[in-house]
């Protein structure tokens, strides 16, 4: 931040105006030397914490560090593992809490995941000057070397920017700031892969339509060994509608003995209000026929005229399975969708879309993304419609490893996703709607996981109380 006023965010980053990599410092040149210098709204957590700080204090650190030294705090998940993965030691002292409640859990490991997985993308490679055909996308180990060629271009670039004339001239700290960035991150990503190689997985990597490299990722097989690192209160609370004890323990690298599990034995919804309709129309998979495609479509579209005055919500795996609704749905139900996912072509968010469903008294959603995170209440959603069970991308690689190490993962991950599914459009216990599901593979899911199915869901799947 600076005194001075700057209506443009770039050039205020150009002229080392605005905070850099969120610590709010500002590069001047000094005598001839580059210094850092702290700018002057942000405050001390010692003054927030002893409210001495001043009143035009920097809006962000006042919210982070009154959460930091208040008795209770609300978090977000990526700002609380930001702190605990990268600045636990600086803020140790207002870290000591007895309990933490980590909501939504059965999603850790996503969260998790982002903190030590690794992304590279052909823009990286080419901005470092690194020919891709040198690397085996395949191998673990040519990964390694290209992270660390990766590390050592941008250093060497930051190196030879600063000492330029251009650079004395005219600084450029919005460009010295990305490429600090980007060192940072690819330096780090080796270090997490050679403390466990054998951890590690290269998912097969992406290409454009012409064959050439867009990207890769190197993700953690079992994320338990960091998981620890983010839970160091003395008890945590976990909590979901969609958690198994077994296999949450498992992937979180928990002992059962140590973790005691709460089922809820009965809804507090009432079941005349939540109830689910297992159709068994045809199986869905890699080797389903068209013609079970289109004996889908045709259910979907039976169940849009039943509900032909009220808005809903269709849940399918894969946005070309979306399109192909689209494509063979009758005009009149056609004109009811709306597709929305968590990116959409015409630049619309997620929020936009069911804002405009929301004034639609009878459209519907169609989505691969929707089957969780998303409030469908009341006259929102009156029908909703699993078309096909979510299972996880089969085609990664780390899924297939993911597997082979936790057999109940697989299984776990699927069963999640669709009971998440069934929450999306009953809210509350006045709360009413009506779930079709269409994939007949959700028996051998249900079979296979009887055990992982929390006691609430039992009434509606007719499952016996044991």
């Amino acid at each position: 931040m600076s005194s001075e006023k700057v209506d443009n965010d770039r050039r205020a980053m150009r002229w080392g105006l605005t905070c850099d990599k969120g610590e709010c410092q500002e590069r001047i040149t000094k005598n001839g030397k580059e210094i850092f210098e702290v700018c002057k709204f942000k405050p001390t957590i010692k003054q927030v914490e002893e409210h001495t700080q001043d009143s035009q204090s920097c809006h962000y650190y006042l919210q982070k560090y009154d959460a930091l030294v208040s008795k209770h705090s609300l978090w977000n998940y990526h700002a609380f593992f930001t702190i605990m993965k990268f600045n636990k030691k600086l803020f140790e002292d207002y870290l000591d809490r007895k309990i933490t409640v980590f909501d939504e859990a059965h999603k850790i490991e996503d969260q998790i995941i982002q903190f030590v997985g690794f992304d590279i993308f052909a823009g990286q490679v080419d901005e470092c000057n690194l020919n891709s055909e040198k690397y085996d996308f395949t191998d673990l180990d040519s990964m390694i070397q290209l992270t660390d060629d990766m590390a050592f271009s941008y250093a060497k670039k930051i190196k030879d920017i600063k000492e330029s004339a251009a650079f004395q001239n005219n600084p450029d700290y919005e460009l010295i700031t990305g490429l600090e960035r980007r060192h940072d991150r690819t330096a780090q990503a080796k270090i997490d892969i050679m403390t466990d190689k054998d951890n590690f997985v290269v998912n097969d990597p992406v290409k454009d339509l012409n064959g050439n490299f867009r990207t890769i990722s190197v993700k953690p097989i079992d994320v338990s060994k960091f998981a620890n690192s983010f839970f160091e209160t003395e008890y945590q609370i976990f909590m979901s509608a969609t958690i198994d004890k077994s296999s949450f323990c498992e992937n979180m690298g928990l002992e059962k003995d140590d973790v005691a599990f709460v089922d809820t034995k009965k809804s507090p919804f009432p079941i005349e209000n939540r109830t689910v309709d297992l159709l068994n129309i045809r199986r869905l998979s890699y080797g389903s026929t068209e013609e079970d495609e289109l004996e889908v479509i045709k259910t979907i579209d039976r169940i849009m005229d039943e509900h032909s005055n009220e808005r809903g919500l269709i849940l399918t795996s894969s946005i070309p399975r979306c399109q192909k609704i689209i494509r063979y749905l009758s005009p009149k139900n056609t004109q009811r969708i709306r597709i929305c996912h968590s990116k959409n072509k015409d630049g619309k968010t997620q929020d936009e879309i069911i804002s405009e469903h929301a004034s639609d008294p009878t459209g519907v959603l169609l989505s691969s993304s929707l089957w969780e995170g998303v409030d469908l209440k009341d006259d929102l959603s009156r029908f909703q419609i699993i078309a096909k069970v979510p299972y996880p991308n089969y085609t990664e690689k780390r899924t297939k490893a993911k597997m082979n190490k936790f057999p109940l993962w697989y299984t776990s991950q699927t069963l999640t996703k669709i009971l998440q599914g069934f929450g999306r459009s009953i809210r509350s216990d006045e709360d009413w709607a009506k779930t079709y599901v269409l994939d007949t593979a959700v028996n051998n899911v249900f079979f296979k996981g009887q055990q992982m199915i929390p006691k609430a869901y039992h009434d509606v799947l007719g499952i016996d109380a044991v």
